[in-house]
C-alpha cells in the first residue's frame, strides 16, 4: 500500500495544439514509463484519429513513478484530459480527481480564450496551479510578451512561471520536480467508508467495462460488493489495480490513488461519469458532488449511402456506443434517404469524430443531415415537447412559444479585427456582454449566442474574419424565447423531409432562397420543367426552376407540310405533360450532401 504523503494527482489543461499530448510523452520519457530510446508521438493518444487531427477525444490516464531530488519515490497520477470545448464535461470530472494542474501556454500563441476558460474551471476545484510556457525553442519569440500576457490574464508572476519545451524535452524534470513540491497529496480517510468518483470507462470484449476511478475516502479490494449510488446498481469486484499504459493488478486501491476496476458490468451506458462507488454492505449517507447527467447539444440524423449498409451502421454505431456513453441514437427512416438513425451529440467535433470513426472503422459511406439543436416548445394545452427534428415539429396553430438554447462566448482577437467579429455576431443574432482589453493589442469580447448558429458555420466564419487569430471558448447558459419556423422544401410538388429545417422567422426567407438556389445547380435537368420551393406552412417564400432537357424531334423532318412538325412538337409536349405527372426527380447525393452541411 503506497503512502499518501508519496502520491500526486495531476492533469495538464490547455487551449488545443499547444503541446499538452507531447509533455505527456516527455514525463513518460522521464519517468521510464516508456523508452526513451524508442520514441513514439502522442501516446495517450491511442485512437489514430487523435493523432492525426493532434488533438485529444479520450481521456486516458497514467501512473508514473518519479525519484525526486530528496530521495523518496512519488507516485505521480496524469490524469490526461480532453481539450475541445466539447468535452467540458469530461475536463470538469477529470480535475474534480487532481489536486493540481499544468497550465500550459503556447509561447507562440500566448494566452488564449480556452486557456482562461481551463484556468477558471482549475480554480473553482480549488487545485494547485503551475504555469508552464511550451515551445521555447522556436525561433524569434517575444517571450516578454508571453510574460506580460500571463502576469496581467492569468495573475502569475514570472518567477512561478516555469520554461520547457516538450518536444526537445527541456525544462521536464524541473516541471516534475516543481509537482512532487508544490502540488499537495491527497486528504483522503483511509479508515472512513468508500467513497470513489468515475470519471472514465471503456468497453473490452472480454472483461466488460472497465471502470476509471479514483480513491476519495477508505479502501477497495478484490472481491468487494460495490454500489453505484446514482445507477442504484451492485457489482462484484473481479480485478482492480494501476494504470501504467496497461493494467497492473493489485490487491486493493487506498484513498488518494488512481486505478481501474473490473466488476462484469456489460453496458457502458450503466456507468455514468460523475458517479460516486460504494461498498454495498456499508454505503456512504450521500454521493460525491458535483454529478450531472451529460445531455447531448446536437442533433443529426445519419444515413448509409447505399441501403445494403444499413445492417453494418447499425451495427458500428452499437459497437461506438460501447466506448462512447455520450452518443444517443435512435432509428430514423426518411422518404428520400431511407432508412438511417437520429444520433445525440455533445457538439460538432463529436459529430465529426463518429462519423469519421464510422466511415474508416465499419468501411461506410454515410450522409450526415444538417446539424440542429433541441428546441423546447410549449403548446397551446399546456404541454411542452422538447424538438430535436424537423420532421416532429409539432402544427403552427398548436404553438404558443419556443425556447431554444444561447450559449455564453469568450472571444479573443487582437482589436483590428474587433468591427468584423462584432458583424458576424449581429449576424448570428448575439447579444453583447462586456468588452475589455487585455492588453494595447489583444481585447476579450463575450456575447450571448443561439446554439443553432454556432452548430453551423460560426467558428470557420470567425476564423475566416480574423484571419485565423481569434480564439473562441462557449459554455451553454440558458433557453430564451424565439420565433421558430419548419422550413419546407419541394422538389417537383413533393415534400423531401431530409431538406427540412427549423430556423428562426428573421433568417426563413434568406436559408430557403439558398437552399433552392443551391439546388437548382446540383439537381441535373430532366426530360421535364422541374419547380423547387422553398415553404412555410403552405406559404411559398422562395422558387426555382429546373429548365427541362429538351429533344429536338423535328431533327429528321424534312420538307413536307408544316403540319408534320406540329403534329411531333404537339406529340413531345403531350409526352412532358405525362412525364412531368408520374416522373421521379432525381436528386443526387452529392445535393444532400452540399445543401444539409451549409448553414449560411
Amino acid at each position: 500500500m503506497i503512502d499518501q504523503k508519496f502520491i500526486r494527482n495531476f492533469s495538464i489543461i490547455a487551449h488545443i495544439d499547444h503541446g499538452k499530448s507531447t509533455l505527456a510523452d516527455r514525463m513518460l520519457e522521464v519517468t521510464h514509463v516508456l523508452d526513451g530510446r524508442v520514441r513514439v508521438e502522442q501516446v495517450l493518444d491511442s485512437m489514430e484519429l487523435e493523432k492525426e487531427r493532434g488533438i485529444t477525444i479520450k481521456s486516458q490516464t497514467v501512473c508514473m513513478e518519479y525519484k525526486a531530488k530528496d530521495g523518496n519515490i512519488y507516485h505521480l497520477n496524469l490524469i490526461d484530459t480532453p481539450g475541445h470545448v466539447d468535452f467540458s464535461y469530461e475536463v470538469s470530472r477529470s480535475l474534480s480527481s487532481c489536486e493540481g494542474a499544468v497550465l500550459l501556454i503556447d509561447a507562440s500563441q500566448g494566452v488564449e480564450a480556452q486557456t482562461l476558460a481551463n484556468m477558471y474551471q482549475a480554480v473553482e476545484h480549488n487545485l494547485t496551479i503551475i504555469p508552464a510556457i511550451n515551445k521555447i525553442d522556436l525561433p524569434n519569440l517575444d517571450m516578454k510578451m508571453i510574460v506580460d500576457q500571463i502576469e496581467h490574464d492569468l495573475g502569475f508572476f514570472d518567477e512561478e512561471t516555469l520554461r520547457i519545451s516538450a518536444k526537445a524535452g527541456t525544462g521536464i524534470e524541473d516541471l516534475l520536480e516543481e509537482i512532487v513540491k508544490i502540488v499537495p497529496s491527497p486528504s483522503g480517510n483511509p479508515a472512513g467508508k468508500l467513497s470513489a468518483l468515475i470519471f472514465d470507462s471503456k468497453f473490452d470484449p472480454y472483461r466488460g467495462v472497465i471502470i476509471t476511478t479514483r480513491i476519495i475516502d477508505g479502501i477497495l479490494r478484490k472481491g468487494d460488493n460495490i454500489l453505484l449510488m446514482h445507477a442504484q446498481q451492485k457489482h462484484k469486484v473481479d480485478d482492480l489495480g494501476l494504470l501504467k499504459l496497461d493494467y497492473i493488478s493489485q490487491d486493493s486501491l487506498t484513498a488518494g490513488e488512481v486505478g481501474y476496476i473490473v466488476a462484469g458490468i456489460k453496458n457502458v451506458s450503466d456507468i455514468k461519469v460523475g458517479d460516486t462507488i460504494t461498498l454495498a454492505s456499508n454505503p456512504v449517507e450521500k454521493t460525491l458532488k458535483g454529478y450531472k447527467e451529460v445531455k447531448p447539444m446536437v442533433f443529426a440524423s445519419i444515413y448509409p449511402l447505399m441501403s445494403d449498409d444499413y445492417a453494418g451502421l447499425k451495427g458500428g454505431i452499437e459497437k461506438l456506443k460501447l466506448n462512447d456513453a455520450s452518443l444517443l441514437y435512435e432509428p430514423d427512416s426518411s422518404l428520400a434517404l431511407g432508412f438511417g438513425f437520429r444520433c445525440g451529440f455533445l457538439g460538432l467535433l463529436h459529430l465529426e469524430i463518429v462519423q469519421e470513426r464510422l466511415e474508416r472503422e465499419f468501411n461506410l459511406n454515410l450522409l450526415v443531415t444538417s446539424p440542429t439543436v433541441k428546441y423546447e416548445v410549449y403548446l397551446t394545452d399546456g404541454t411542452m415537447e422538447l424538438v430535436d427534428n424537423p420532421v416532429k415539429f409539432p402544427d403552427p396553430q398548436s404553438v404558443q412559444k419556443c425556447m431554444e438554447p444561447f450559449v455564453h462566448a469568450t472571444i479573443l482577437v487582437p482589436k483590428e479585427y474587433m468591427g468584423n467579429i462584432i458583424n458576424l455576431c449581429l449576424e448570428k443574432r448575439g447579444t453583447q456582454k462586456n468588452t475589455s482589453y487585455l492588453d494595447e493589442k489583444r481585447i476579450q469580447m463575450e456575447y450571448d449566442l443561439p446554439l443553432s448558429e454556432i452548430v453551423y458555420d460560426f467558428y470557420d466564419r470567425l476564423k475566416s474574419v480574423s484571419r485565423g487569430y481569434a480564439s473562441f471558448d462557449y459554455e451553454i447558459s440558458d433557453y430564451r424565447e424565439t420565433k421558430l419556423e419548419k422550413l419546407d422544401i419541394l422538389v417537383n410538388a413533393k415534400q423531401v423531409d431530409a431538406l427540412s429545417q427549423l430556423v428562426n422567422s428573421d433568417l426563413a426567407y434568406f436559408r430557403g432562397r439558398h437552399i433552392v438556389s443551391r439546388l437548382r445547380e446540383l439537381i441535373p435537368r430532366h426530360q421535364f420543367k422541374v419547380p423547387l420551393q422553398a415553404t412555410i406552412g403552405g406559404r411559398i417564400i422562395a422558387r426555382e426552376t429546373i429548365s427541362a432537357l429538351r429533344k429536338n424531334v423535328t431533327a429528321k423532318c424534312y420538307g413536307g407540310d408544316i403540319s408534320r412538325k406540329r403534329k411531333l412538337l404537339e406529340k413531345q409536349r403531350e409526352g412532358k405533360k405525362r412525364m412531368k405527372t408520374f416522373g421521379n426527380v432525381q436528386i443526387p447525393q452529392s445535393a444532400f450532401t452540399d445543401i444539409l452541411k451549409t448553414g449560411d
